[in-house]
């Protein structure tokens, strides 16, 4: 089986979620880990209306960056209910800026709660 250049698979774990990803840069990386966790919550977007939204984040490194671009993202489907399907993203040492581009959350298979990433 060839393995894409970028892309995401769930891991088996006992307890919690496990994902693998893998892309030729940190921004594939970046987001493939975005899409992997909206997939892992069963996100389904709804049809229609499409909306753009942008983002500046810094931290001290790449780990915590990650960590909170993840945590970003799922404040915003949890108090807005919106999710990306689409990121156009630049990171730079510990300076992330993104467009990021989705839609209204039209359900997802898990109950809406909030989440975090640690």
């Amino acid at each position: 089986m060839t393995r894409s250049s970028e892309g995401f698979c769930e891991i088996e774990h006992t307890a919690d979620w496990e994902l693998e990803v893998w892309g030729p840069d940190v921004e594939a990386l970046f987001n493939q880990a975005a899409l992997g966790m909206f997939s892992l919550l069963g996100v389904r977007l709804a049809a229609g209306r499409r909306n753009r939204r942008s983002m500046v984040l810094q931290a001290p490194d790449s780990e915590t960056l990650l960590v909170d671009f993840l945590n970003e993202l799922l404040f915003l489907a949890d108090t807005d209910g919106f999710a990306p399907d689409r990121m156009d993203l630049t990171i730079r040492g510990g300076h992330l800026d993104a467009l990021i581009e989705g839609a209204s959350i039209a359900g997802s298979s898990m109950e809406r709660r909030s989440a975090s990433i640690e």
